[in-house]
């Protein structure tokens, strides 16, 4: 028996393709010099939250354009792709040191007939004692901030997809250390060859326009991050991962323009692709399931979310991850 998404749904859908041609039209790619120059709006929340650390020389205001970029780009694409989401933003604030602030950030959350949860979120957040993860450089000053986004559409046919992108700065004076990390994959449940051929090409494109790129570095690393060992199985069809690349100059940061950019329009295309496909109810209930597996690597391995709750981080932000509906 197929499943009829309600009317509202349909019309959300069958638009998505069009709409997300609309989007790209509107937004035809950037280069470093011209995002690390697209001024934030004051009214951005994230803009009066990076006050503090603009005004001390942590971050400059270039770093801060270009995640900016990046968060409003992809918070874009979703539009396009469900214009009947509603959105819920919210700031917050990291709780103050002594009375000084340690920054914040910003959750973009949009529920809706062909989204049922999808997230950008950015933040930037600094503190006198560095919560390695790993033990080294603990206990340093430290600043982090970055961009990080999760897709749960409503229907079984249109796969999951995670992207993140972040720079860290440890240390002070000339030992202080400044890396940047991030990367994406995709989690379809019903796996089409062609959704995740175009979603690897993209992430090859991205790597080959930047010296610090290295795709098959990246890929392995992507497949050997995102994978589940209490259940013998990687989380989805992989993509691309990296950390700690070490900045040793200013155009270092084009790589996390690159894979924003080129994840936008790679996971918009499958989304517009997949989203108005009819489905069976068996085929939702083992969506269900198979967000299980999702959410079980979130809370069990994921680096990213062991980082935010050690270091102060916002609860809802950190699991904005999490599937809006799962069953194991």
């Amino acid at each position: 028996m197929t499943v009829s998404l309600d009317e509202r749904a349909l019309l959300a859908a069958q638009s998505s393709a069009e709409n997300y041609a609309s989007f790209l039209s509107r937004n035809p790619r950037k280069n470093f010099s011209e995002t690390i120059h697209m001024d934030l709006d004051p009214q951005d929340p994230i803009w009066t939250l990076a006050q503090p650390a603009l005004a001390a020389g942590r971050l400059k205001p270039a770093e801060l354009n270009l995640l900016g970029f990046v968060r409003n780009l992809n918070r874009e694409m979703f539009k396009a792709i469900d214009p009947l989401g509603d959105w819920s933003i919210k700031s917050w604030n990291k709780a103050e040191l002594n009375g000084s602030p340690q920054g914040g950030g910003v959750m973009s959350v949009v529920r809706g007939p062909v989204l049922e949860k999808s997230a950008v979120n950015m933040s930037v957040v600094w503190g006198p004692s560095y919560p390695s993860i790993e033990r080294e450089y603990s206990g340093q000053p430290y600043l982090a901030a970055g961009v990080s986004l999760i897709s749960h559409p409503y229907n079984p046919e249109a796969p999951i997809a995670h992207m993140n992108i972040r720079i860290l700065k440890v240390g002070e004076g000339d030992k202080a250390v400044f890396w940047i990390g991030g990367g994406g994959d995709l989690t379809p449940m019903q796996r089409y060859s062609e959704d995740t051929d175009h979603f690897h090409a993209a992430f090859k494109s991205a790597c080959e326009n930047h010296r610090l790129g290295d795709y098959p570095k990246f890929k392995q690393w992507c497949d050997e991050y995102f994978y589940i060992p209490h259940r013998g199985e990687p989380r989805g069809v992989g993509g691309i991962f990296f950390d700690y690349l070490k900045v040793e100059q200013a155009d270092d940061l084009a790589l996390l323009l690159e894979v924003g950019q080129h994840f936008a329009r790679a996971y918009g295309e499958i989304l517009a692709r997949r989203v108005q496909t009819p489905f069976t109810a068996e085929l939702k209930d083992k969506q269900l399931h198979w967000r299980g597996r999702y959410a079980e690597f979130n809370l069990v391995h994921d680096r990213g979310t062991r980082f935010g709750l050690m270091s102060g981080g916002n609860i809802e932000a950190i699991f904005a991850s999490l599937p809006p509906v799962v069953k194991w």
